[in-house]
């Protein structure tokens, strides 16, 4: 992929070469940007072998065709080019399938069209890169009835599609609407799952008028083995704007 000259590409630079993507927010500092950011990078044309898989349980389709246009890419046209396939769990058909079932049932089925879309793809194209990504796994917990033990079982069978067919698998969280019993089951599993975790959060000295919060990157495959490691963590600020997303280290906004 085309490296561009901003500091989240930079830290996310080796995505590809990874299996899954964690990325954590909170009430206070969302992190969706982060995702819509990475939509745009596998659908540009740098990226042409790319299929993204998107599960939608947050917003509707309409919310990232709106958006992803004010960055430059149309989503339209990317299904109609067969480089997007949008599952959008808002659509009342999709939400009874998932609630009329039991979650666990509702999830399963879910999780076989996914299985079907990645093993087409691997077969039509070997070199494929196929990339799998969920909106809100908080929201997936509702449509599953409460269930954080169903969750973690689609979102188990979704990371061994990492390493049977090679896809990366893009999650983002909310880590503090949980209580402490139930991010020692669902977040810290898909912490352990994580290759690189991406954290969103307010600036410590607080709330500025023009700076909305840092990130930090950690790729946690570069901390093992001989390699070398010296940047395994990224840490800097964003400001975010109408249609693009500043950022820039501590004290050097300009």
């Amino acid at each position: 992929m085309e490296r561009t000259s901003n500091l989240l590409d930079e830290a996310l630079a080796e995505t590809t070469k990874n299996r899954v993507v964690l990325i954590e927010d909170c009430v206070e500092t969302s992190g969706a940007f982060v995702l819509h950011h990475l939509m745009k990078r596998f659908l540009s044309p740098q990226s042409s072998t790319c299929l993204l898989i998107f599960v939608a349980f947050a917003n509707p389709f309409s919310h990232y065709d709106r958006i992803l246009r004010k960055l430059g890419c149309n989503l339209a046209m990317q299904k109609d080019n067969k480089r997007l396939l949008f599952f959008d769990m808002l659509m009342p058909q999709c939400t009874d399938e998932v609630v009329r079932k039991t979650g666990q049932a509702g999830l399963r089925a879910l999780y076989h069209k996914i299985h079907k879309a990645v093993e087409m793809a691997s077969l039509s194209e070997s070199n494929r890169d196929i990339i799998i990504m969920i909106d809100d796994i908080s929201v997936m917990e509702i449509a599953a009835n409460g269930s954080s033990d169903d969750v973690l079982d689609f979102l188990h069978y979704c990371h061994t599609l990492t390493t049977q067919f090679g896809c990366l698998f893009v999650v983002l969280a909310h880590e503090d609407i949980y209580s402490v019993a139930d991010r020692a089951t669902l977040l810290l599993q898909m912490e352990y799952f994580a290759d690189v975790l991406v954290k969103a959060e307010p600036l410590p000295t607080g709330l500025a008028t023009d700076v909305h919060g840092q990130l930090t990157v950690l790729n946690k495959s570069n901390c093992y083995g001989l390699g070398n490691s010296r940047n395994k963590v990224h840490n800097f600020h964003f400001r975010l704007k109408e249609s693009s997303a500043e950022y820039f280290y501590p004290g050097r906004l300009t």
